[in-house]
């Protein structure tokens, strides 16, 4: 059993929306856009998980941003970045998208590939408005070696564990863990792909193991300083 500490979210009780006719399937973990759920609005500076699935040739037309931090981690096919400064940039499996949007930006992100995509879209708060946008891709983000988003008190850890190795969660506030493909048991819990765990005062068990078996295991694990 899972104590209070831990909110177990699984993939397929995400909201559904997007636009299903023009090859955008959306999941969202949290509210965004027109679904809104008071109880369910962030998690530490996390304000939106959503995972995107685009048939080949759909996407999102150019769009604004501001006053955030936008992660994006393609799962499966490859996500095409077009953004108003003049970057066109490809992403595939294992490769980081970091944007700060501060006081705007403006992109467009499509499936140019010819099989499906995944990907997972994620938002921070900063904890300051305005400033410089920033772009950065992080080529083929290491095993264990954390990403930092300094403006939302955050960093990613990328983990694959092995059949049945032990990761440890950091001793943070809050943690948040999506996994991103395999499976994990947390506690006695099992954690499938695309599950996620809000997890408060993670400094004692329960935590989280690989099952083992479980082959091609890659967790997304968030801290977040409050």
């Amino acid at each position: 059993m899972l104590d209070g500490r831990v909110r177990v979210q699984r993939g397929s009780d995400r909201h559904r929306g997007g636009e299903p006719g023009e090859g955008i399937d959306s999941r969202y973990a949290f509210s965004f856009g027109g679904h809104y759920d008071p109880e369910n609005v962030r998690f530490g500076s996390l304000v939106a998980c959503n995972e995107e699935r685009l048939a080949p040739g759909s996407g999102f037309a150019e769009h604004p941003h501001r006053d955030v931090e936008l992660i994006s981690w393609v799962l499966a096919g490859e996500l095409t970045h077009r953004d108003a400064a003049g970057r066109t940039v490809t992403l595939r499996p294992g490769d980081l998208q970091h944007q700060s949007a501060g006081a705007g930006i403006r992109h467009t992100e499509r499936n140019a590939g010819a099989a499906p995509l995944r990907f997972l879209q994620l938002w921070l708060e900063p904890a300051t408005a305005g400033g410089e946008p920033r772009y950065t891709v992080v080529r083929s983000v290491a095993d264990g070696e954390p990403y930092e988003v300094p403006a939302a008190g955050a960093r990613l850890w990328v983990r694959r564990p092995a059949a049945g190795e032990r990761v440890g969660l950091p001793p943070a506030p809050r943690v948040y863990l999506h996994v991103a493909a395999g499976a994990v048991r947390l506690g006695e819990t099992v954690l499938a792909e695309g599950d996620a765990a809000r997890i408060t005062d993670p400094g004692r068990e329960p935590q989280p193991v690989a099952v083992a078996g479980a082959a091609g295991t890659e967790l997304l694990v968030w801290e977040f300083d409050g």
